[in-house]
């Protein structure tokens, strides 16, 4: 299988490059900072189409590529302008600017697949209030999933989102629930799951059914 991940150069996204590749998928990730795989900033759009227009036959592209820097941050005084649209630039923006970019490599696939790391944190009907920047881009990228699987189903295309845990990441701190080979393991075996058949699900790592 030929897979395309963003955000590959740590937590989460370097352990799915890592699994997949050790059991023998061809995986092309990319990094802002050129750490790994190829430099790219999803959020530079002429970047994007530069990078797509040479990638060749996609047979699942993983959007994982995120901020969160809205953390921590007080209601009053606190998520400033500038992070908004840096984020949503990354965790929206760049999401559908990437899988755009790709529709035609993905075309050249037998079984095309797009999977979208999100976060429960962007479910209203788990909303516990703050990080509000980071909980309304996740919100709007699960919205953005659900709206493409329906625009992509009649192209043969399959959309999926999903939360990868609380992961003991940089991002997901030391007290997190589980590590990145555990959701890395189980968003493989959602990736490998996902077919037209039930195009735009929102689960969990471990196939629970997420509410949005």
């Amino acid at each position: 299988m030929h897979v395309l991940l963003t955000g590959g150069n740590r937590g989460i996204g370097a352990e799915i490059v890592r699994q997949m590749s050790e059991r023998g998928d061809h995986v092309i990730s990319t990094s802002r900072d050129g750490s790994t795989g190829h430099r790219l900033d999803v959020s530079d759009g002429t970047a994007l189409k530069q990078f797509a227009g040479a990638a060749g036959t996609i047979d699942l592209l993983v959007c994982n590529a995120g901020v969160f820097l809205d953390r921590g941050q007080e209601l009053d005084g606190g998520f400033d302008a500038d992070k908004w649209a840096h984020t949503f630039a990354v965790n929206v923006t760049a999401v559908f600017q990437t899988i755009q970019a790709h529709l035609p490599n993905l075309a050249e696939s037998q079984s095309p697949k797009i999977a979208i790391i999100a976060s429960q944190m962007g479910s209203s009907e788990r909303a516990s209030g703050g990080s509000y920047i980071y909980r309304a881009s996740k919100a709007a990228a699960i919205n953005l999933a659900t709206n493409l699987s329906i625009d992509l189903e009649p192209r043969g295309v399959a959309v999926g989102v999903y939360h990868p845990g609380w992961v003991r990441t940089e991002m997901g701190g030391a007290g997190a629930d589980i590590d990145a080979a555990t959701s890395a393991t189980g968003l493989i075996a959602r990736f490998d799951a996902l077919s037209l058949a039930h195009t735009g699900v929102f689960e969990n790592y471990d196939g629970t059914p997420m509410p949005y």
